[in-house]
C-alpha cells in the first residue's frame, strides 16, 4: 500500500506542467463513464512509482472515470502473485482479485491455461505495428494474445570502470564469457584477492537471473523436449550453461550474498563486487542504492558464448488483465496503457522525475517514442554513457527465449532448491543437474504444454 512519503510525491507532481498536457494519444473507447471503483494493480518491484503516472493520468480523465482510483499492491515475485490469484480464483473470491497483474511468460502461460487472464488478441493486433517487433510474443499462447507489453528488457553487462581502470583490465575482452572469465581472474590476482568479478547469490535468485534468464538461453539449453519430455539432465546446453557458472564459482571469482540486500550494494559500492550480468532492470537497484560509485558504472552487451554466438535473451513483461467476470474497468485500462506507451511528453516527463527520485523505469516498447533524442540523452550516473541507448542496443542479436511449459512454475522450484544446495557446497554442479532431472521426472514426469 501507499506509504506517507509517496502520496506527498505524488501530490507535488500532480502540481508540474508535465501532468497538465492532454493525452493526445488516447485511443478512445465509446464508453460514457466508468463506476466509482478502484482500479487494483498487482506487480512486482516498486509500483508506487507507477502509480504516479497513473493517479496523474485518471485526473486528466475524470470526465469519464469521475469516482475512479488506482491502487497499486506490490507481489513479492511474479510467481507468488499467480500463486494468489489462483487461490482467490478457486475460492471464487473474485471480489478480492486484482484487475491487472504484472506477468512474464511463465506466468502468462500458466494463467491464461487455466481460464484466468482476458484475451485482448483483437484490441492489441491492430496496435502491434506500433510498437518495437515482438514485444507481445512472450505474451501470446497458441496464437492469442494475454498480455499488454509493458516491457521488453535485454541481458547486459554492467561494470564499474574504475575498477578495470585501476587494475588495467580492458572491459572490451568481455564481449565473449571466456574473456569474461579472464578478466574476473585479472582482477582478482591484482587486487590481491579483493576484487570479485561478480556475485552469486545462496537462495533463488541464482537460478532466476543466471540460469533461466541469463546463460541457458545464451546456451540453447533445455529443461524440455517439443513433446514436453524432461531432457536437462542430458541436455548439452545446460551442461555449457550451469558448467560456465560453476567454472566461475570454482575459480573464486563470485562474492556470495543476497540479492537485493544491502550488503550486496555495500560491497559494490567499496569496490568489491565489479559486474554484473543481469537483466537492464538492473539499472534501478545501481541507481537507487550506491553513491560511492556514481560516476564509474558502464553497460554493455552481455557476452557470448563463442560456440553459440548470440546475445543475451530479452526479458518481457506484460501487464494482464484479469477475468474478474465483472471486468467492468478493462476498456479504461486498455486506455491508461496505450497512453503510457504513446504520449512522448508525458512518458518523457515522468521518466525525468524518475531519474530524479531514483525510480524505476524502462524503455518504452513505442517506435515511435524510442526514436524521440531524449532516448539517447547521456547520463550521469554512468558517466556520460546514454544508459537508454545501451538498453535498446542490448537488444541486438539476442538470444531465444527458453520455450516455456505450464509446468515451468513448479520446475523452477525444483531446479532452484538443487541450484542452492550447489552454492551452499552441498553438492556438485554435475550432481545438482543429475538431481534437477530426476527430481523433474518423479514431480512433473513430462511437461503440459500450452
Amino acid at each position: 500500500m501507499k506509504k506517507v512519503l509517496f502520496v506527498a510525491l505524488m501530490v507535488v507532481l500532480l502540481a508540474m506542467p508535465m501532468f497538465a498536457q492532454g493525452a493526445g494519444e488516447t485511443k478512445t473507447t465509446g464508453s460514457d463513464t466508468y463506476p466509482d471503483g478502484t482500479i487494483l494493480v498487482w506487480s512486482t518491484g516498486q509500483p508506487q512509482f507507477r502509480e504516479m503516472y497513473y493517479d496523474a493520468w485518471i485526473e486528466r480523465h475524470r470526465d469519464i472515470a469521475p469516482g475512479v482510483n488506482v491502487d497499486s499492491e506490490t507481489i513479492s515475485t511474479m510467481a507468488a502473485g499467480q500463486q494468489k490469484l489462483s487461490m482467490y480464483a478457486l475460492s471464487g473470491d473474485y471480489d478480492s482479485m486484482p484487475e491487472v497483474i504484472m506477468l512474464d511468460t511463465v506466468g502468462i502461460v500458466e494463467l491464461s491455461s487455466a481460464g484466468l487472464l482476458q484475451d485482448v488478441t483483437d484490441y492489441y493486433t491492430p496496435l502491434a505495428d506500433q510498437f518495437v517487433d515482438g514485444a507481445a510474443s512472450d505474451a501470446t499462447v497458441n496464437g492469442r494474445v494475454y498480455g499488454l507489453p509493458d516491457a521488453v528488457r535485454p541481458q547486459l553487462l554492467f561494470y564499474n570502470a574504475a575498477i578495470f581502470e585501476k587494475y588495467g583490465v580492458d572491459p572490451a575482452m568481455m564481449d565473449t564469457f571466456e574473456g569474461y572469465y579472464e578478466a574476473g581472474k585479472l582482477l582478482k590476482e591484482r587486487s590481491n584477492g579483493k576484487v570479485y568479478l561478480s556475485y552469486i547469490d545462496p537462495a533463488n535468485y541464482t537460478w532466476r537471473y543466471y540460469g533461466r534468464r541469463g546463460l541457458m538461453p545464451q546456451a540453447n539449453a533445455k529443461i524440455w523436449d517439443d513433446q514436453g519430455n524432461i531432457v536437462i539432465g542430458s541436455d548439452p546446453g545446460t551442461k555449457l550453461a550451469l558448467g560456465y557458472l560453476d567454472k566461475l564459482n570454482q575459480a573464486g571469482l563470485l562474492y556470495k550474498t543476497r540479492m537485493f540486500q544491502q550488503p550486496l550494494y555495500e560491497a559494490t559500492d567499496d569496490g568489491t563486487i565489479a559486474t554484473f550480468y543481469i537483466g537492464a532492470f538492473w539499472d534501478e537497484f545501481l541507481r537507487k542504492n550506491l553513491t560511492a560509485t556514481v560516476g564509474d558504472w558502464r553497460a554493455m552487451n552481455a557476452p557470448v558464448f563463442e560456440e553459440i554466438g548470440t546475445r543475451g535473451a530479452p526479458v518481457s513483461t506484460s501487464f494482464c488483465l484479469v477475468d474478474t467476470k465483472s471486468n467492468e474497468y478493462t476498456e479504461l485500462f486498455k486506455m491508461l496503457w496505450y497512453d503510457f506507451q504513446t504520449d512522448t511528453e508525458a512518458r518523457n516527463a515522468w521518466v525525468t522525475d524518475m531519474e530524479k527520485l531514483n525510480g524505476p523505469y524502462s524503455n518504452p516498447v513505442s517506435k515511435k517514442i524510442l526514436a524521440d533524442p531524449f532516448w539517447q540523452a547521456p547520463s550521469d550516473f554512468y558517466g556520460g554513457q546514454s544508459f537508454r541507448k545501451a538498453e535498446g542496443d542490448g537488444l541486438a542479436n539476442s538470444s531465444k527465449n527458453m520455450m516455456v511449459t505450464a509446468s515451468d512454475a513448479e520446475a523452477d522450484s525444483i531446479i532452484s532448491a538443487e541450484i542452492e544446495k550447489y552454492v551452499a557446497g552441498e553438492q556438485t554442479m554435475d550432481q545438482a543437474i543429475a538431481n534437477m532431472d530426476k527430481e523433474l521426472k518423479l514431480k512433473i514426469k513430462k511437461a503440459k504444454l500450452p
